[in-house]
């Protein structure tokens, strides 16, 4: 399995949001080597809290496979999931969440917990995590930086 050519692609999703000046983050789900859904953070432009990369890309997908069962599907994202999108990733069936960097204040793939191996739900989900780990993490970084500069010019 590729895993780094399907992070570059959500890599490229988190650059889209980067240049409106969302936070860098960006997913795409694959099935069959086709990329069926893609998405990057709209929390801000969309004024919509549920506007994460993992649920813009997972309802992409959904709406052009005409399904909201998502089985079979791997999820690319560069940050690992919270809470909310964990959530969205079970109950959308995906098979395997791939991620890039860590979040140490959100992260329900590993992190703080784990959502998606729970065997009290009726769907679990194969994490591999570290993919890429170091670009993600740069952009996040780089975005921050970026925002406190210029927070202290004004």
């Amino acid at each position: 399995m590729r895993h780094d050519i399907w992070m570059k692609k959500a890599v490229e999703e988190a650059k889209k949001a980067e240049k409106i000046g969302e936070v860098p983050i960006g997913a795409v789900i694959v099935r069959d080597e086709e990329i069926l859904g893609k998405g990057h953070n709209l929390r801000e432009h969309q004024q919509d809290p549920t506007a994460h990369a993992e649920v813009v890309a997972i309802r992409d997908a959904a709406q052009k496979v005409g399904s909201w069962r998502l089985s079979g599907c791997r999820l690319y994202v560069t940050l690992e999931p919270c809470p909310m999108c964990s959530g969205a990733i079970l109950l959308s069936r995906i098979d395997t969440l791939v991620y890039g960097a860590y979040d140490p204040k959100g992260g329900c793939a590993g992190t703080l917990m784990n959502l998606l191996v729970d065997e009290r739900f009726n769907h679990r989900v194969e994490v591999v995590d570290g993919i890429a780990e170091a670009e993600c993490a740069r952009l996040l970084k780089d975005f921050f930086r970026s925002l406190r500069r210029r927070s202290k010019r004004d």
